[in-house]
């Protein structure tokens, strides 16, 4: 069930955004934000036994780049949510990989926190890792390119 902490930060997240509207659902749990207006509330409760860790299933899209960014050779891995994007597990390990690491699709590359709970992010493809494009610690939002990886072929 979300407490009040929860609500607070999921208002935090779309304020330091520019997302205009928010849709958050899993199994017994709805959310529906809109900035412009009326908030439709949370209905359900979420589960406690909620595990920490989600595999996010890749956008079966490939999102658009944002508006002003370079085309660039390669995949572009993109946040699948908005949220906190973390390249380690934890504060001072090692990040889930560097610049060259090679990454299957089932790799996690990072994850994103959405209200305290961490979520693993595939690299979707297999390649070589050529650029971490966001910032450690850094909000991100939905499509917002994560890393660039160079395919084979």
């Amino acid at each position: 069930m979300l407490d009040e902490d929860d609500v607070r930060e999921i208002l935090r997240l779309i304020d330091e955004s520019e997302l205009d509207e928010l849709r958050i659902e899993t199994d017994g749990f709805s959310l529906h934000v809109l900035r412009a207006g009326a908030a439709a509330g949370a209905a359900g409760a979420a589960e406690a036994s909620t595990p920490l860790r989600r595999p996010v299933a890749a956008a079966a899209a490939e999102p658009e780049p944002p508006p002003g960014a370079e085309q660039r050779e390669g995949h572009l891995v993109a946040a699948p949510m908005l949220g906190t994007f973390y390249r380690a597990e934890a504060p001072g390990a090692e990040p889930f990989v560097e610049v060259g690491a090679r990454v299957e699709a089932n790799t996690v590359v990072c994850l994103i926190e959405v209200m305290k709970m961490m979520n693993s992010v595939p690299a979707g493809v297999s390649g070589t890792i050529a650029e971490v494009c966001a910032e450690n610690a850094a909000l991100v939002e939905y499509g917002q390119p994560l890393f660039r990886v160079i395919t084979a072929g």
